[in-house]
């Protein structure tokens, strides 16, 4: 049995909203194991919303899932679309006339008589209350096997909505027996192709599935399976996901939210180790990511955003003429880079990167993607890596990607440590 989740609003096809609903109601799904083959989005047209459920009935889907189009204006339609599809009276709650009227009280405002739409439900549809707004949903079984819910469209509503009723209810209609259980296994320096061969074998298996994702130059394979409770499931996929962690050696550096930063702050706390980091190219973009972390002050000292060759020289020590006779993009610049603010901030290691992020500054000798990490140690030696990504990534993926690549540059010294 599956569900398919239908959301309203022109807005959404006019790409002026980002549908976030769609994929937090996809993930919800997963985890109470529901099948879920089809979303689809429709404009606040009351034929076209009924065609879309027309052909979702037909796939033989048990719920439908819509969301938006449920608050007073004259284009909120999706109640009363569904009510007539099914040919059934609208009828008005007091219940949740009253509740209006309350909310707007207490914001010191009187309900309009078009609010009173709102307390319209399908006759024999139960309540799916807002506790944070004035449009509530609905449960209804309009027909046997099928289940029909209906959230308003303003996302902190419906993620209430869904953890406070929905699911209660979905799992009293004898849903949510079996969950989805997953880890992420996150990569880093390996592309999609050249893991996916190594791990061919798990990726044709059914149960565990793995499925691998990619992005911004990092890999993630997903572990998942079926079962009832997490323990049951843990033994399906933890035998498998330590395969693959050791397939992926290196490359292999965290699971499910770890990030690139969160592992180097844990492995700097083990160690009693601090950190600081000197940025041409990406612009401060590497401390934001260390200091997104909480706690990072254990570790993280601070930087300096050396942009213009002269900060070089004078904050960071930076050899003048080194630059001259080997250009501001260059190994040795991004050394010194981070040598000099190792030894300004007083850290045991010291980051510099220097590069050219684009659109423009490239030359056939030096491109746009062109990086240069440099990695200033605590026993005071200094090394460096090139780093080229491809002309077509535009600035900021360039400077993203960077700096990931100047953590997980970190990371590997601090594991071969």
């Amino acid at each position: 049995m599956s569900a398919e989740i239908i959301c309203v609003g022109t807005e959404l096809l006019l790409g002026d909203i980002l549908n976030s609903n769609a994929r937090y109601l996809a993930q919800q799904l997963a985890n109470l194991g529901i099948a879920h083959y089809h979303q689809s989005v429709v404009g606040d047209n009351p034929g076209r919303i009924q065609q879309t459920m027309q052909v979702a009935i037909d796939r033989q889907a048990k719920i439908l899932i819509f969301t938006g189009g449920l608050g007073p204006t004259p284009d909120d339609l999706t109640t009363a679309t569904i009510a007539d599809f099914f040919q059934t009276p609208l009828i008005e709650h007091a219940a949740v006339v009253a509740d209006i009227e309350q909310k707007y009280a207490q914001r010191g405002r009187t309900m309009t008589p078009s609010n009173r739409r709102q307390a319209l439900q399908p006759q024999g549809a139960e309540i799916l209350p807002n506790p944070l707004g004035t449009a509530p949903g609905m449960m209804w079984q309009p027909q046997p096997g099928l289940i029909v819910l209906t959230f308003p469209g303003v996302p902190r509503e419906m993620y209430r909505m869904w953890q406070d009723s929905a699911i209660p209810y979905l799992c009293a209609n004898g849903y949510g027996q079996e969950q989805i259980f997953s880890t992420s296994l996150r990569f880093w320096g390996v592309s999609e192709s050249a893991l996916a061969e190594k791990v061919d074998r798990f990726i044709q298996m059914s149960d565990p599935m793995v499925a691998p994702y990619a992005g911004q130059g990092e890999v993630r394979l997903r572990v998942s399976t079926r079962a009832t409770d997490a323990h049951t499931a843990a033994r399906k996929i933890d035998p498998i996901a330590a395969e693959i962690m050791a397939i992926g050696g290196s490359h292999f550096y965290g699971q499910d939210d770890d990030n690139l930063s969160k592992v180097i702050g844990k492995l700097l706390i083990a160690k009693g180790q601090t950190l600081s980091v000197a940025e041409s190219c990406t612009g401060g973009v590497l401390g934001a990511m260390l200091t997104d972390v909480p706690g990072s002050s254990a570790y993280f000292r601070g930087g300096v955003m050396a942009y213009a060759n002269e900060v070089k020289t004078h904050l960071l020590k930076v050899d003048s003429q080194l630059i001259l006779d080997r250009g501001a993009v260059s190994s040795q610049v991004a050394e010194q880079m981070a040598l000099g603010v190792r030894t300004q901030l007083a850290t045991d290691w010291g980051i510099g990167i220097t590069g050219i992020a684009g659109p423009g500054g490239g030359t056939p000798e030096k491109p746009v993607g062109l990086v240069y990490i440099g990695l200033a140690a605590p026993d005071g030696t200094v090394s460096s890596m090139e780093y080229r990504l491809s002309t077509h990534f535009d600035r900021e993926l360039i400077r993203q990607m960077s700096a990931k690549q100047a953590l997980d540059l970190l990371r590997q010294k601090l594991l071969n440590q």
